[in-house]
C-alpha cells in the first residue's frame, strides 16, 4: 500500500519500539536518512535502534556520535532508502525481509515489498524526503541531524552535479546549512579527500579500464585481488562508480566489482537520456535514470558480456530516437 508523508508521520507517532534498517554496503543517503530519523524519533520519546547488515565505514562515524541502539523486540520495522529486501544483505534479509512494516524510499525501481511504502521517485535523495518528514513531525533539526541529512543529499547528487539535482534539492541543502550542517567538512571528506588505499585502488582500476560499444561505454572491473594489492576494501569501492562516465565521449560508465562469493555487483552511470535503470532492470536490478545497479553471476567474462549486451541495446535505442 502506498502512503504519503502525512500518513507516514502519523504511523511513526503511533509506534514506540521502532527498528530502522539501512542498505547493506551503506552509502550516505541510507545512513544519513536513517540516523536523522532515529534522532528525531528519540526526541518524541520513542525507543529506536538503527542497524545495518554490513560494517559501516569510518567516514560515517560522525552520524552515530551519541547514538545508543537499544535492545528490544521491535513492534515496527522501517526500511530506509532500501528498494529491495535483497539490499538489506543476506543475514538481515533472512531475519527482517518479510517483516518490513514501512519503507521510505526514492527509487523508482522499488519492488514494493513493505506493508506500506512512502515513495517519491522524483526526489533526488531519501534525505530530502526525510527533511520534509522531520518538519511534519515537528522535531528539532539540530546541527547533527542537519549534517546527517546534508550528507545524504550531497552524496546522492554527486555534490549537486548529477541530473537528479532539482530546485528543491538546493533549497533543502540551504536550509540544512542554515540549521548548522557541517557542509565544509562533509564535502571535504566525501568529495575532496582520498585515502592512500583508495588512491592505490583507483590506480589499478584506471589501468584496467576497457572500452566497448564504439568507445561509448567505459568499463572498470574490480577483482578481489585488487583489494589485497592496494590495501583497500569494499567500503571504498563506491567512489569509483563515477570515474568511467567522466571520460569524454562516454555515454555509459560501469564499475563492476567481484564479491566474495564470486558474483559481481555492477554500478551503472549514464549521461543524458540513456536509462541506467532500464539497463539494470533487465538484469534483475534497478535504480534511477542516471544511476542504477544489478548483481551478475557466472565468470567475469560472462558477467561483462551480459551487461554490455544490455548497454548496447540501450545506446542503440537512444541513438535511434
Amino acid at each position: 500500500m502506498f502512503i504519503d508523508m502525512k500518513e507516514t508521520a502519523k504511523l511513526l507517532k503511533e509506534k514506540n519500539k521502532i527498528l530502522l534498517l539501512s542498505n547493506s554496503h551503506p552509502d550516505g543517503d541510507t545512513l544519513g536518512s536513517a540516523t536523522a530519523l532515529a534522532y528525531a524519533l528519540k526526541q518524541l520519546g520513542k525507543r529506536v535502534a538503527a542497524k545495518c547488515g554490513d560494517r559501516i565505514p569510518e567516514c560515517f562515524d560522525f552520524m552515530f556520535n551519541g547514538m545508543e541502539n537499544e535492545e528490544f523486540e521491535p513492534e515496527f520495522i522501517v526500511a530506509v532508502d532500501v528498494a529491495d529486501p535483497k539490499l538489506l544483505g543476506k543475514e538481515f534479509e533472512g531475519i527482517y525481509g518479510s517483516k518490513i512494516d514501512l519503507c521510505i524510499d526514492h527509487h523508482g525501481s522499488n519492488v514494493i515489498y513493505a506493508d506500506r511504502t512512502w515513495l517519491e521517485g522524483e526526489s533526488a535523495s531519501t534525505a530530502e524526503m526525510m527533511y520534509l518528514l522531520l518538519c511534519e513531525l515537528e522535531t528539532e533539526i539540530n546541527p547533527q541531524i542537519a549534517s546527517c541529512l546534508f550528507t545524504g543529499v550531497a552524496t546522492d547528487t554527486g555534490c549537486f552535479r548529477f541530473s537528479n539535482t532539482k530546485i528543491r534539492t538546493f533549497e533543502i541543502a540551504a536550509k540544512l546549512a542554515a540549521m548548522g550542517a557541517d557542509t565544509y567538512n562533509i564535502i571535504q571528506v566525501f568529495f575532496e579527500t582520498k585515502t592512500k588505499t583508495y588512491a592505490a585502488l583507483e590506480k589499478l582500476a584506471i589501468e584496467g579500464m576497457r572500452f566497448y560499444c564504439n568507445d561509448r561505454c567505459a568499463f572498470i572491473t574490480v577483482m578481489q585481488d585488487m583489494y589485497r594489492k592496494s590495501g583497500s576494501d569494499e567500503s571504498e569501492v563506491d567512489r569509483l562508480a563515477n570515474l568511467p562516465r567522466q571520460i569524454e565521449g562516454v555515454l555509459v560508465g560501469v564499475t563492476m566489482r567481484e564479491l566474495k562469493d564470486g558474483s559481481f555487483k555492477a554500478s551503472v552511470r549514464t549521461h543524458g537520456d540513456i536509462d541506467a535503470s532500464a539497463i539494470c532492470g533487465r538484469l534483475g536490478g534497478g535504480g534511477h535514470m542516471g544511476a542504477a545497479g544489478c548483481t551478475l553471476y557466472g565468470t567475469k567474462q560472462q558477467a561483462t558480456n551480459s551487461l554490455i549486451k544490455e548497454i548496447q541495446d540501450e545506446i542503440n535505442r537512444f541513438l535511434a530516437e
